[in-house]
């Protein structure tokens, strides 16, 4: 039986493989666009959306590498919407992945476009898969909706009006953190549960715990990890008085609710019949991750 690393290396080994295959075909006009393009979807990072496809493709038994394609969209939409995170206007973030941000490379122009065109790549990826079945049809639209004004969008907006407000607090920063994070976490396995037509309400139950998870362990590496390896500047949320969860509770508490998440989500994965042993590996991936 495969560890957890090298079931993970696997998935993200295919999924890298076919990036690169596809944007080697990349070939727009101007030649900065596609350049800006290639540069942030080929940075790296631990590609977790695609493998939490791949992987519940695979856990639900279907043949995960025939949608690589659509694991591509979803690291285009999650790549376009770090692109613009990283904007001056946004988290003015110089680093992404111990690289320089898309603005940094190509200049703020030219980064709001290449996010612009990725976001547009993946929905024409998407409608191409759609001809295969209505399923897929779904699970395009249930991306497209976590990723949209009511998803991710609407997190971000949020993250930025309550910046600083000094009358935010819990509820908000469940807002933030359910969209924001939790929407884009989320897809990818409930995704795959529409393409196997099982377990959908237990994948997006999993992948909003999941979700919360993640983005509470990031606020609590932005108070203590290693900027060298996070490959970001950390410390920005204090410095600009964002709403987290480290501001909201506390550290320690914080540290607590992480273990209380993780805890929620091994539950939800004992009703899987299936052997989700590697879901439960995810979930102590993020939770002790340092990076």
């Amino acid at each position: 039986m495969k560890s957890f690393e090298e079931q993970y290396n696997e998935y993200a080994q295919a999924f890298e493989s076919a990036l690169k295959e596809y944007c080697a075909k990349m070939n727009y006009c101007p030649n900065v666009l596609t350049e800006s393009m290639r540069y942030s979807l080929l940075l790296g990072g631990k590609r977790v959306r695609p493998v939490l496809f791949l992987s519940a493709l695979d856990l639900f038994g279907l043949n995960w590498k025939n949608e690589l394609d659509i694991a591509i969209a979803i690291e285009m939409i999650h790549t376009y919407s770090l692109i613009h995170d990283d904007l001056p206007a946004m988290d003015n973030d110089d680093f992404r992945r111990g690289k320089p941000s898309s603005h940094k490379a190509f200049g703020e122009a030219n980064a709001i476009l290449a996010g612009d065109a990725l976001l547009n790549t993946a929905y024409s990826i998407l409608f191409a898969a759609s001809a295969r079945g209505e399923k897929y049809l779904r699970a395009a639209r249930y991306l497209c909706d976590a990723a949209g004004a009511d998803g991710m969008i609407a997190g971000q907006s949020a993250d930025l009006l309550y910046s600083g407000a000094q009358d935010a607090g819990a509820a908000e920063l469940e807002f933030i953190y359910e969209r924001k994070t939790g929407k884009l976490i989320s897809a990818p396995l409930v995704m795959a549960s529409v393409l196997a037509d099982k377990y959908y309400f237990e994948m997006e139950r999993f992948g909003e715990a999941l979700g919360l998870l993640f983005q509470m362990t990031d606020d609590i590496l932005d108070e203590k990890g290693d900027g060298a390896a996070v490959g970001k500047t950390l410390g920005k949320d204090k410095a600009e008085n964002k709403l987290t969860s480290v501001k909201v509770y506390g550290l320690h508490a914080s540290e607590l609710q992480c273990d209380l998440l993780a805890e929620k989500c091994y539950g939800i994965l004992e009703g899987f019949s299936e052997n989700a042993a590697f879901f439960c590996g995810f979930v102590d991936f993020v939770r002790k991750r340092n990076k």
